[in-house]
């Protein structure tokens, strides 16, 4: 990486941390209806930045990132759209780990699907909003194995989706719980604490010598 590469990298990351820590406070503080904006523009600064690297998947799935959260921060409606999305997300993160040489790991992938599809029925869970859900969330779960697997070369990669199942994680306790309990704020200031390092790490991991991406031979 050239000096201009480590200036832009290093811009990027303190307006990152700087919308970070301000809708942390905010959110901390009981602000969080303030902090819409803020997290949209972190995404969509994700999105700009990963255009610098050599690798086009990343955009694309971080495109499709801001879609998602257009519908599900921004506008607040529109749910199954918003999670439609994030499943397109993760079948991008997917191509993209088979490019860097992982398995295509049909056994897991199905495994999860089917075993948290059985989960929300037997919870009398099953709506076509949280089988959609569940769906995506198994998708997401297959993919961080899969680029755990890979060691070094997919290690940033890997962290950042492990932040994104936490995230995940936070989204489903707050739509369980119930409101004003202290589980419960603590899920909804937990979901963007994970969620915007997760696109951080994962926007990073497109840069040049960041991840040891290759095609399949």
């Amino acid at each position: 990486m050239n000096r201009s590469d480590a200036s832009l990298r290093s811009t990027f990351l303190s307006v990152e941390g700087v919308a970070y820590a301000c809708f942390l406070l905010l959110d901390l503080t009981g602000h969080g209806d303030q902090t819409t904006p803020i997290k949209y523009a972190g995404i969509v600064l994700c999105l700009a930045f990963s255009l610098l690297g050599t690798d086009r998947l990343v955009p694309l799935a971080l495109a499709l990132t801001a879609g998602a959260d257009w519908f599900l921060l921004v506008r607040n409606d529109r749910y199954a759209v918003g999670i439609a999305l994030f499943l397109c997300v993760q079948t991008v993160y997917y191509l993209r780990l088979r490019r860097m040489g992982a398995g295509a790991a049909y056994p897991l992938r199905a495994g999860l699907a089917l075993g948290l599809g059985v989960g929300l029925y037997l919870l009398r869970l099953a709506s076509p909003v949280n089988l959609l859900a569940g769906l995506y969330f198994s998708q997401l779960l297959s993919n961080t194995v899969l680029a755990w697997r890979m060691g070094r070369p997919g290690r940033l990669f890997a962290v950042g989706l492990t932040l994104f199942v936490g995230c995940d994680v936070c989204v489903g306790l707050f739509n369980a719980l119930p409101p004003g309990s202290p589980p419960y704020s603590a899920a909804s200031v937990g979901m963007w604490f994970f969620y915007l390092p997760s696109q951080v790490l994962i926007t990073l991991s497109a840069l040049p010598g960041k991840e040891e991406v290759h095609e399949i031979q």
